[in-house]
């Protein structure tokens, strides 16, 4: 069995919402996380861009350079064929630790 990386949730729920949302900039996808978790989990930019920066060179997603609905100039991230791949391994292992966590809290 996989063991996961609880680290590991901020690239899961990146990853997800570029599956859900398509291209997105950093403060686009800080927003979706909070609206999709009805405001229970925030995501920093501090650790927002270092993940994307490491997701990026995992060539997870890939990034372009556009303008916003504004007219300011944004990296726009983009889920990759090997992104999705890693989001549905993540997916998988995600679910095994809930799993296991319901275990515990079972018979703790």
């Amino acid at each position: 069995m996989a063991r996961y990386d609880l680290q590991g949730s901020l690239d899961l729920l990146v990853l997800k919402t570029l599956s859900q949302r398509g291209k997105l900039h950093g403060y686009g996808i800080v927003l979706h996380i909070q609206r999709a978790s009805d405001e229970l989990l925030h995501v920093e930019e501090g650790s927002l861009y270092p993940a994307l920066h490491r997701m990026e060179q995992s060539r997870w997603i890939a990034s372009e350079w556009a303008l916003t609905e504004t007219g300011r100039r944004a990296k726009y991230y983009k889920l990759t064929a090997m992104g999705r791949r890693q989001l549905q391994e993540t997916e998988a292992n995600f679910e095994q630790l809930v799993k296991g966590v319901r275990t515990m809290l079972r018979y703790a």
